[in-house]
């Protein structure tokens, strides 16, 4: 399998060039770092489909013909196979031409959000949806074009599955969000107050080091949107934003992107630099199964272990510590129940926990409109305010904090929104059954994280790709993708907060 480890090293070097175009670089690079990503792109594209790669391949296959379908070679070879059919369907130029708008993209989206200037944005975004567009058309689908697109990040997911998982969370959890708006909102004003953004910088690393990220094969760096990069499983950097008036989100971001880092450090070093390690379909160097299993573990690590009120009552102390100014009139009680604040917002990644399903849904919705033509990217801002006000009851003051929050568009990343909420579910069915392990338990009431992340490793890290999503689940959990799990744990902790 050496070609497929050349083509790892094509997209970890890319990954590279990605991570610094959004972290360092200046703004003037923006074109040439397009062409430079755009290259490395192609080219591991092209080895990847190469008349050599399929002889290996086919040599691979003659080799391994004795073994089971379901041994380790096997399914290597059969989805390598999948990834050379799905990229000869599309051109190489298209490749090429949505790589290099995606890095152009991000820049003029920066700018364009800062500046609350969408109309700056409207005309690249308008080239992004008509690539995809494209993209979709080559790649094929059964019903809507949007499922064409969602399978590079979830396969398996449509958006007639969609419908049926999304009515379901709708059906549930908005009469708990109706509810709580009527309840009183517990004290809030301390998180309000100025947090140095140095300090936050080493808290939000000390607590991303205290679930188990490991720094010595990682580090945490700043981002107008976080994000988590690997560059195999010993180098899987992380990073968040600071906003010196409200700490939660540089904590939050870090310990959701530590959640990512989790799964990265924990693939088998076996699979390094093969298929179980490498997205061959998206071309990215991924180890996760689907986006949404990966989202599982960032939204586990930052909600359910978090966001719990066992983990302040442990962990408040070295908040106090870090912040003895902000925080030396404050309660762990209090604090959790601030973190906890049910509180419609605009921005999706400082939402709660229970409205922020409706964030996603609300994108994956537009998304597929873009897709199908019946929205136009003119009338995006209107549709967006419109969703809010349906979903959240909110008024969007601006485009800033309305249709410019999300970096994904900018990328040319299309088709990934809906990951968001399967992460979440998935989170809630995984943390469901961990937590009936008594040593799970006590280790979560005492701070020691080691025998969660040790359930994780074993049922998800380790397997990076090599299982589908929902076979995945029922070896971990005994059934398929399930949202009551997720819908108890909400109603449970949201119930017992606004005493509902």
């Amino acid at each position: 399998m050496d070609a497929m480890g050349k083509v790892n090293d094509l997209l970890n070097a890319e990954s590279i060039l990605k991570w610094d175009a959004r972290t360092m670089m200046p703004p003037g690079g923006a074109v040439t770092r397009g062409k430079q990503v755009s290259t490395l792109a192609v080219l591991a594209r092209d080895l990847l489909v190469s008349d050599d790669t399929r002889r290996k391949l086919d040599a691979a296959a003659r080799e391994m013909a004795a073994k089971p379908e379901d041994a380790v070679e096997q399914v290597m070879i059969a989805q390598a196979r999948a990834a050379i059919d799905y990229h000869l369907a599309i051109p190489a130029s298209l490749l090429q031409r949505r790589t290099e708008l995606g890095s152009i993209g991000q820049v003029v989206w920066a700018k364009a959000r800062a500046e609350n200037d969408f109309a700056s944005f409207a005309p690249i975004l308008e080239q992004t949806v008509a690539l995809n567009r494209e993209m979709a058309e080559v790649i094929g689908y059964s019903e809507h074009p949007y499922d064409a697109l969602m399978f590079r990040f979830e396969p398996g997911e449509t958006v007639a599955t969609l419908k049926t998982l999304f009515g379901r969370l709708r059906e549930a959890l908005l009469p708990l969000v109706r509810a709580i708006g009527e309840k009183p909102e517990p004290r809030f004003d301390f998180l309000r107050r100025h947090y140095p953004i140095d300090r936050q910088h080493q808290f939000a690393l000390k607590m991303a080091e205290t679930v188990g990220y490991d720094l010595n094969r990682g580090r945490l760096d700043t981002t107008v949107h976080p994000f988590e990069v690997s560059f195999t499983r010993n180098d899987v950097r992380i990073t968040t934003r600071f906003n010196p008036t409200y700490m939660p989100a540089s904590l939050f971001g870090a310990l959701h992107e530590a959640g990512h880092g989790l799964y990265e450090q924990g693939v088998d070093d076996a699979y390094t630099r093969t298929p179980f390690a490498t997205d061959l379909v998206g071309l990215y160097a991924v180890g996760g199964v689907s986006f949404g299993a990966h989202e599982s573990q960032s939204r586990l690590w930052e909600n359910h272990v978090g966001r719990a009120r066992a983990f302040w009552n442990i962990h408040f102390a070295t908040a106090q510590e870090f912040y003895p100014e902000q925080l030396g009139d404050v309660t762990a009680e209090e604090f959790y129940r601030a973190i906890n604040r049910c509180k419609p917002g605009f921005i999706r990644v400082e939402a709660d926990e229970l409205t922020y399903d409706f964030h996603v849904m609300l994108r994956t919705d537009i998304e597929a409109a873009l897709i199908d033509g019946s929205l136009k990217v003119k009338d995006l801002p209107e549709a967006w305010n419109a969703k809010i006000k349906e979903y959240l009851g909110l008024d969007v003051p601006n485009d800033t904090l309305g249709v410019l929050q999300d970096v994904h568009w900018s990328s040319g990343q299309i088709g990934t929104f809906c990951n968001y909420t399967i992460g979440n579910v998935m989170a809630g069915q995984l943390f469901e059954t961990a937590s009936r392990d008594p040593v799970i338990a006590e280790g979560l009431s005492s701070g020691n994280y080691d025998p969660l992340r040790a359930f994780m490793v074993e049922h998800v890290h380790q397997h990076g790709r090599r299982y589908s999503r929902d076979t995945l689940l029922v070896k971990a959990t005994g059934r398929p993708l399930d949202p009551e799990p997720y819908i108890a744990h909400l109603t449970r902790k949201y119930s017992e907060l606004y005493e509902l």
